[in-house]
C-alpha cells in the first residue's frame, strides 16, 4: 500500500507550532483554512484543519486580503491573549499603587470586566503574587521611601496607606526586621554580630540579627563582605561575634564542606512576598538535586514568572542556608549566581557527591 504523500504545510515549522497551539508565536503569523474560508491565530482552541487545507500569512491584513475572514473564537486581529492579559494587570497594578484606601479583590475584577476568580488567576499567573501580596509588596516598598524621608514615623505611616498605627508597626516588623524608628535612622539602635571566617570557596561572612541569620556572604575579600554587611545597615551596631557565635561560623563553614551535616538555622528572612515564596520553595530542594527556574515558578504557583524566580534567588542574601545554588537553566547548564558561577558549581558538585 503506498503512503500518503508529505504536504508542504507538515514541513513548515510553523504547522508544528498550530499542531501545538504555541501560544508564544501569536501575533508572529495566522494560518488560513481553505475549506472554511476562516484564518486564525497559532494558538485557536479550534480543530486542527488537514494540513493540505492549510496556508500561512504574515498577520491579518494579507490573510483578509487574500479573500479569508477572521475566526470569532480566537479573534486573530485583536493582540494575542498574552498582551491582553499583562495589560489589563498593568492597568490593576497602577489602580493599587495609586489608591489611597487599597481596592478589594471584587473591585479590581470589575474594573478588568472579568470575574474575580478569573482575574485572581490571570493577575498571579502575570505578577507572580496574587493582588493581595502585590498590594502588600508595594505598601511596603512605600513604607520604607516613607521612611526614608524627612517627615515622622506617623507622617510614614499614612503616607503609606495605613489607617491604623497597629497595623503598621505590625507590618514594619515583619518588613523591616526592626521598628519603623530604628529603619529611619539606617538601622540605628539595631546590633548585628557578625564574623568573617575561611571556607574552601574563600572568604565566608555569617551575621545574625535578633531573629535569627541575616547574611552568609561569600567573597576573596573579607574586607569587600563587611562593606557589604555596612552598606545594607550603616548606623547599626556591628558587632565582631564572640566565642558562642564563632561556633555558628564553624557550623556554617562545616556545612559549606560538607553538606551532609545538614544545617538547621534560624533565619531572619526579609524580602517581598513573591522573594520569600521563591525562598521557602529554594530551602525544599533536597541537596544533591537540582530544578529549573521554570520548575520553581510552576512550585510556587506561577509558571509564567520564569524570570521573576530568578530574579529573587539573584536577591538572595543568605547563601547555602537558602540554597539558589541548586537552581539551574532548563538545559541543565549553570546560569549566574550572585558569588559567581564557579562557586555554584563546587557546592554542586560537592553535594551529589555527598
Amino acid at each position: 500500500m503506498l503512503s500518503q504523500p508529505i504536504s508542504p504545510t507538515e514541513t513548515d515549522p510553523r504547522w508544528q507550532a498550530v499542531r501545538e497551539r504555541d501560544a508564544g508565536r501569536d501575533g508572529t503569523f495566522v494560518y488560513a483554512v481553505r475549506t472554511t474560508g476562516v484564518y486564525c491565530r497559532p494558538a485557536c482552541p479550534s480543530r486542527l484543519p488537514k494540513p493540505a487545507n492549510v496556508e500561512f500569512f504574515d498577520g491579518p491584513a494579507a490573510a483578509e486580503a487574500a479573500g479569508y475572514r477572521a475566526c470569532q473564537r480566537c479573534k486573530p486581529k485583536q493582540a494575542p491573549l498574552a498582551t491582553r492579559q499583562a495589560e489589563l494587570v498593568a492597568a490593576a497594578c497602577r489602580t493599587i499603587e495609586q489608591a489611597e484606601e487599597l481596592p478589594n479583590l471584587d473591585q479590581l475584577a470589575e474594573r478588568a470586566g472579568l470575574s474575580p476568580f478569573h482575574f485572581h488567576r490571570v493577575f498571579k499567573a502575570v505578577t507572580g503574587l496574587t493582588p493581595k501580596d502585590y498590594a502588600a509588596a508595594h505598601r511596603g516598598k512605600r513604607m520604607r521611601e516613607e521612611l526614608a524621608g524627612a517627615g515622622s514615623v506617623t507622617d510614614a505611616l499614612y503616607g503609606a496607606g495605613f489607617n491604623s498605627s497597629g497595623r503598621f508597626y505590625e507590618a514594619a516588623d515583619k518588613l523591616l526586621g526592626m521598628k519603623p524608628g530604628a529603619y529611619r535612622k539606617g538601622g540605628a539602635k539595631a546590633e548585628i554580630r557578625f564574623a568573617v571566617g575561611q571556607c574552601s570557596l574563600g572568604a565566608i561572612l555569617v551575621a545574625q540579627s535578633e531573629r535569627g541569620i541575616c547574611a552568609i556572604l561569600l567573597d576573596d575579600d573579607p574586607d569587600a563582605l563587611v562593606r557589604d554587611l555596612q552598606d545594607r545597615f550603616p548606623n547599626a551596631a556591628l558587632i565582631g561575634g564572640d566565642a558562642e557565635f564563632e561556633e555558628l561560623v564553624a557550623k556554617v563553614v562545616g556545612f559549606v564542606e560538607a553538606p551532609g551535616l545538614g544545617l538547621d538555622l534560624p533565619l531572619d528572612v526579609q524580602g517581598t512576598a513573591f522573594q520569600e515564596r521563591v525562598w521557602q520553595a529554594l530551602r525544599g530542594i533536597p541537596a544533591g538535586q537540582t530544578v529549573s527556574y521554570a520548575e520553581i515558578a510552576e512550585a510556587i504557583g506561577s509558571p509564567n514568572a520564569v524570570r521573576a524566580v530568578a530574579g529573587a534567588c539573584a536577591a538572595n542574601k543568605i547563601a547555602v542556608a537558602i540554597p539558589c545554588h541548586r537552581v539551574v537553566r532548563t538545559d541543565g547548564e549553570l546560569s549566574g549566581y550572585r558569588w559567581g558561577v564557579e562557586r555554584k558549581r563546587v557546592l554542586i558538585e560537592r553535594e551529589k557527591r555527598a
